[in-house]
């Protein structure tokens, strides 16, 4: 058979996304933060898309059945809500008159300033934390050292583990830096009484006696179990510990105290981790005896498409029509942008709505009333497909009366209870952290009798259940937590 070049014409079915239906996907997934920075960047590189300014004159709300407007100004649903959903709706003016951000004014009136004039810049009020790193550098310079010194002090605080050990040996240390082991360990000496004592110890044994010895009693019986009984004192073995060490339970007892207030982790305080200033995306108030949604769009812009480029995009005869083309997909691009941001707020607000009508009772009486739920339960129940569900909660955070949650944790595994309902896991988890709190430091309850006694408040639960949720808690075993010689 000869081998030929044929036209063939074929006619197939294909899933294509459009960019629009690809920028929307993308709006919906990102956070809040994210959102306002994808904006930004927006309005610097689309000449058609401007900021409406604070006086402006706002939009109508819309209606779902409305054609989406061009502006992304008015994004708060303001549809009536049932009875059965116990989330309301309310006069909106009437809340903004009452829910107004004073605070700027008040500071300014009180100080006799001028009103126009706002905060400070968020760049002049940024500072850096200072590292551990940074500051053992500063204590080393400080220090008498020779050039030597400083190069192996150098290469030891550049090289601590996040919790402030050594990770290195002394042999890798003086291959690195050409120096001997004497002298690596006199420099090291140095650091590990640099504040905070005990960092760059190579084990716990060696900080916990770097720490003991500042204090000035590296002869005394606490050090004595460090160095050599260090085991038998984290299983609690007080009576095995006396006898060997002489002495009596009380004096051990008052040993294992002083111990317990030592610092295991050296760079505790120095962490180079933040703690994150979340923002929510959403909260929930009580108003008036019934639950109110808020879409949080402070510090989001207001956007149009500008009338000057629209009207110069429309116009025929321009001279040059690849100009024309320019401005006619820029406004194209600013349109679809402003729609996507109102889809996603009003994508979040219905989802937000529906993850609490499932769950009414957490806003009520908190963690302990949550109800298992999954994806697919508000994506039928708002009918639209669960990875939507998905795209909308990640990321996204919500402002209730029990705390700031993300939306991802109302989605709950469950446990089935002996009246037939099913129990949230952080449910089971809440109660489970209850019982432990109440329990004897003495005679701590076991894993197998706390699953009895949550069986006896009607939830099946295993005893390896009971362990694997303790552990996700960050909660010891009942042999790590007893405490046999607390005084009552």
């Amino acid at each position: 058979m000869a081998l030929e070049i044929r036209q063939v014409q074929r006619l197939s079915q294909q899933l294509v996304m459009t960019p629009q239906l690809q920028q929307a996907i993308k709006l919906l997934q990102l956070s809040r933060i994210e959102l306002e920075e994808m904006i930004s960047q927006e309005l610097q590189e689309n000449p058609t898309l401007e900021e409406l300014s604070a006086g402006e004159q706002e939009l109508q709300p819309v209606k779902p059945e409305e054609e989406l407007p061009e502006r992304a100004d008015q994004i708060e649903p303001t549809r009536e809500l049932s009875t059965t959903d116990r989330i309301g709706t309310m006069d909106w003016q009437d809340y903004l008159d009452t829910h107004s951000n004073s605070l700027h004014g008040s500071l300014t009136a009180e100080a006799g300033g001028d009103e126009d004039e706002g905060p400070p810049s968020w760049e002049n009020t940024l500072t850096k934390k200072t590292s551990l790193e940074d500051h053992l550098v500063w204590q080393l310079r400080m220090s008498r050292l020779t050039e030597k010194e400083e190069q192996l002090g150098l290469y030891i605080v550049g090289n601590l583990a996040e919790n402030g050990y050594l990770a290195l040996t002394l042999e890798e240390v003086c291959q690195a830096t050409g120096g001997t082991v004497e002298e690596a360990e006199g420099v090291l000496k140095k650091i590990q009484f640099f504040d905070p004592p005990g960092v760059a110890a190579r084990d716990l044994r060696e900080c916990l006696l770097v720490q003991l010895e500042n204090l000035g009693i590296s002869d005394s019986l606490a050090a004595r179990i460090v160095r050599d009984h260090l085991a038998q004192l984290e299983g609690k073995r007080f009576e095995k510990l006396a006898r060997e060490l002489g002495v009596t339970v009380d004096d051990i007892i008052v040993a294992s105290q002083l111990i317990a207030s030592l610092e295991p982790r050296p760079s505790r305080g120095y962490d180079e981790e933040e703690i994150r200033t979340i923002l929510p995306d959403v909260s929930v108030e009580k108003i008036e005896g019934e639950w109110k949604i808020f879409l949080n769009d402070e510090g989001l812009p207001r956007l149009r498409v500008s009338s000057y480029y629209r009207k110069l995009a429309g116009q025929q005869g321009l001279e040059e029509e690849r100009a024309r083309q320019y401005l006619q997909e820029k406004v194209r691009a600013a349109t679809w942008l402003i729609k996507s941001i109102h889809q996603r707020q009003q994508t979040l607000y219905r989802v937000t709505e529906s993850i609490f009508k499932f769950q009414c009772e957490f806003l009520e009486s908190g963690v302990s009333q949550l109800r298992p739920m999954v994806l697919k339960d508000v994506a039928e129940d708002i009918g639209m497909h669960e990875s939507t569900v998905s795209r909308a909660t990640a990321n996204k955070y919500v402002n209730t009366p029990h705390g700031l949650f993300e939306l991802k944790y109302f989605f709950q595994s469950g446990l089935r209870s002996g009246n037939g309902e099913d129990v949230a896991a952080e449910s089971v988890k809440d109660k489970i952290r209850g019982i432990i709190s109440t329990e004897d430091p003495r005679k701590p309850f076991s894993d197998q009798h706390i699953a009895q006694l949550l069986s006896a408040d009607a939830i099946g639960i295993a005893r390896r259940t009971v362990a694997k949720y303790r552990e996700a808690m960050g909660i010891l075993p009942s042999s790590r937590r007893r405490q046999p010689y607390l005084r009552k």
